[in-house]
């Protein structure tokens, strides 16, 4: 065996591996999407664009949450419900939603209010030129279901596409 033949079967080996990933693929594929949808869904509630959305964390639909079900659902359909892939799966979207609706929310809104009081500090504070801190830190229950929704539909979509 050469060289060339050795990195002919690396390529051959990881080109298949990563079609043939449907969890990988699906996980990354709902991520994009919710990031995208955020574009439309922000020109929705504020009527104007802003492509800083799409990386933002934060807002609608929950791209953590779509993310982390597409995973969860893609390896309950491809390896069934009952292995320890799906388990960890489904604990880390459990745990990942949670932490979005809760604590994430909860700190950016606590930002809302510290960006708030520093603003109201008079100009000769030391405190009242500091950067404001990031308050869209986290989902709100209905963003948070609406990204794991759209997790489950991109996983479906995807295992039933031949």
């Amino acid at each position: 065996m050469t060289a060339a033949d050795a990195t002919t079967s690396s390529s051959r080996s990881t080109a298949a591996a990563v079609p043939s990933n449907l969890a990988l693929l699906a996980a990354l594929l709902a991520c994009a999407l919710a990031q995208f949808l955020k574009l439309f869904t922000t020109w929705y509630k504020e009527k104007r664009w802003d492509s800083k959305k799409m990386l933002d964390s934060g807002g609608m639909p929950s791209s953590h949450s779509a993310t982390v079900t597409a995973l969860a659902v893609a390896v309950g359909l491809k390896d069934g419900t009952g292995g320890p892939a799906f388990a960890i799966a489904f604990v880390l979207a459990c745990i990942v939603m949670y932490d979005a609706s809760g604590v994430r929310l909860h700190a950016g809104r606590q930002a809302e209010l510290l960006n708030q009081i520093v603003c109201e500090l008079p100009p000769e504070h030391p405190l009242s030129s500091v950067r404001p801190l990031r308050d869209s830190l986290g989902h709100t229950p209905l963003q948070v279901v609406a990204g794991a929704v759209l997790g489950c539909i991109v996983a479906y979509l995807m295992s039933n596409t031949k």
